[in-house]
Formats: structure tokens, C-alpha cells, sequence
């Protein structure tokens, strides 16, 4: 390289590193804050100027939480709520992506404009009618209806990410499959299932971050509180006159980190299978 078009260069790179270091802190800090909150008495909290440091002194604020409140009960069944719901959407999602992306039928087109046309839907909008159902069915106050009705939410977005990866594998590998004897099923299995492996980890990723958060559905068909998600159980602290900072703070810090620890165990493929699907 020579050295004029080193000068050309380097400005630029630092520029592009200085850039994404910003944008890397400014969405690291929120989650930083929230463990200088956790870590802080509460009469200091809105104190001027604040304190940017945590006080390692108030760990014992995550001991609090746990002995005052049933959290370790609500992070299982977030966990129970979120693995459902990724599991019941990425089966359905997989053998709908399948069909739709090597049989033509009529009436294809139409079903992927179906599935598009859902997502478009406030799922506020659907609360009502799955209520009534779920009360026919007598499955109000249980896990399921959380996990069927975020199912039903999430199921069309993995179809359309399994789907846009399925159509980049080329066909002429299953009919080479086909022509040595295995079945549609096993040439499914064994052979677009483990090349498809990104997109599916993708769906499953996606679907269970969607779940992890769910409130709406989860208040409404599973008001008792030994059912409650960790989300339902932190809005719950919060009170007409007070509310407990330090103490909700503690409970959103051991709240995401489930899903932090999930996402940098799943980034690898969740980047390479939605990157794929995009560029499709």
C-alpha cells in the first residue's frame, strides 16, 4: 500500500471505529445504568450529580430479591413459557417453509400474503377473540394459553425466515437424494433440515426473545400469581406512591441475563441465518 493511499485510509477507518464505538456505548449504557441502579440505596438514586459507579457494598440487594419475592418462580416459567413457544413455532414454521418453498399449489401465493398480512395485526386486536376461546376451552390462568397464543403470533415471522433460506438450497441435491430412494420425509430430515441449521436457529432465537418479553397475553390469560412471568412480576412493583428502584432494578438485571447468556450462545448462527434470509 503505498503511503498516500495509507493517509486516505486510516482517517477513514478510525472514523468508521469511532462511530461504532459510539453507538456501542450509547446501547450498552442503558443496561450498564441498570446495574448502578440495582447497586445504589434508593434515597440516592435521583441525588444530583448522580453517582456513575455501583456500590459493591449493596450486593445484598439480589438477596433481598430473592427472599422477598417469588422471582426464581417467574423466571421458570418465563423459561417454560419462552422454550414452548420457540419449540411449538419453529415446528409448525419449518414444515410450512418447507411447502412453501419446493410445491407449487394453489393458492401459495395467497398463504404467504396471509402470513405477511398477520403481522400487520396489533396483537391487542386479537385479545378478545383468543379470550373467549380460551375460556370455552377452559384454559384460562394456564401456561398453555400464554404459549399457544404467542405461538400463533410468532409462527408467520419464522415461516418467512426458514422459507428465504430454504429457497437459496439448491433443489437438485434433494432430487439426487429422491433418485437414490429416500422419501420426501427423509430428504427433509436429512438433508434440508441440517443445511437450513442457521435459518431454523434464527426462527427459534427469535421466537424465544419475542416470548422472554411477553406481557399483554401473559396478564390477561394468566392473571394468578403463581403463574406470572418475570415480566408481569416487575410491573407489579410498581406502585401508585412508591415504587422499589433498587429492588425493581435488581429484578430487570437478573431478568435479562438469561437472555443475554442465550443470545451470545446463539449470535454466531442468529447473524448468518437472518443475514441469508435478507439477502435472498
Amino acid at each position: 500500500m503505498s503511503m498516500g493511499r495509507a493517509w486516505r485510509t486510516v482517517p477513514g477507518l478510525t472514523g468508521t471505529y469511532l462511530l461504532a464505538g459510539l453507538f456501542a456505548v450509547g446501547a450498552a449504557f442503558p443496561l450498564y445504568w441498570m446495574v448502578v441502579a440495582a447497586l445504589q440505596p434508593g434515597r440516592e438514586l435521583f441525588s444530583y450529580p448522580p453517582r456513575l459507579l455501583p456500590r459493591l457494598g449493596e450486593l445484598g440487594v439480589f438477596g433481598r430479591l430473592f427472599a422477598t419475592q417469588p422471582m426464581l418462580v417467574w423466571l421458570a416459567n418465563t423459561v417454560l413459557v419462552a422454550t414452548g413457544v420457540a419449540l411449538i413455532s419453529v415446528g409448525l414454521a419449518v414444515l410450512a417453509a418447507y411447502a412453501l418453498s419446493r410445491f407449487r399449489f394453489p393458492g401459495r401465493t395467497g398463504i404467504q400474503f396471509v402470513l405477511l398480512l398477520t403481522q400487520m395485526l396489533p396483537s391487542t386486536v386479537l385479545i378478545v377473540p383468543l379470550f373467549i376461546l380460551f375460556r370455552q376451552l377452559h384454559m384460562l390462568n394456564t401456561r398453555t394459553a400464554i404459549v399457544l397464543a404467542q405461538a400463533a403470533l410468532v409462527a408467520p415471522i419464522a415461516v418467512w425466515i426458514i422459507k428465504a433460506f430454504m429457497d437459496t438450497i439448491p433443489v437438485e441435491i434433494e432430487e439426487a437424494a429422491l433418485i437414490d430412494g429416500c422419501s420426501p420425509l427423509a430428504v427433509l430430515g436429512r438433508i434440508t433440515l441440517p443445511l437450513a441449521a442457521p435459518s431454523i436457529v434464527a426462527a427459534f432465537a427469535m421466537s424465544f426473545f419475542e416470548a422472554w418479553n411477553v406481557f399483554v397475553y401473559a396478564l390477561t390469560f394468566a392473571p394468578d400469581r403463581e403463574l406470572w412471568v418475570s415480566a408481569v412480576g416487575l410491573a407489579s412493583w410498581i406502585g401508585e406512591l412508591t415504587t422499589p428502584v433498587e429492588i425493581m432494578m435488581s429484578g430487570a438485571v437478573v431478568f435479562a441475563l438469561p437472555s443475554v447468556v442465550v443470545f451470545l450462545a446463539l449470535q454466531q448462527r442468529l447473524v448468518g441465518g437472518l443475514s441469508a434470509g435478507a439477502l435472498h
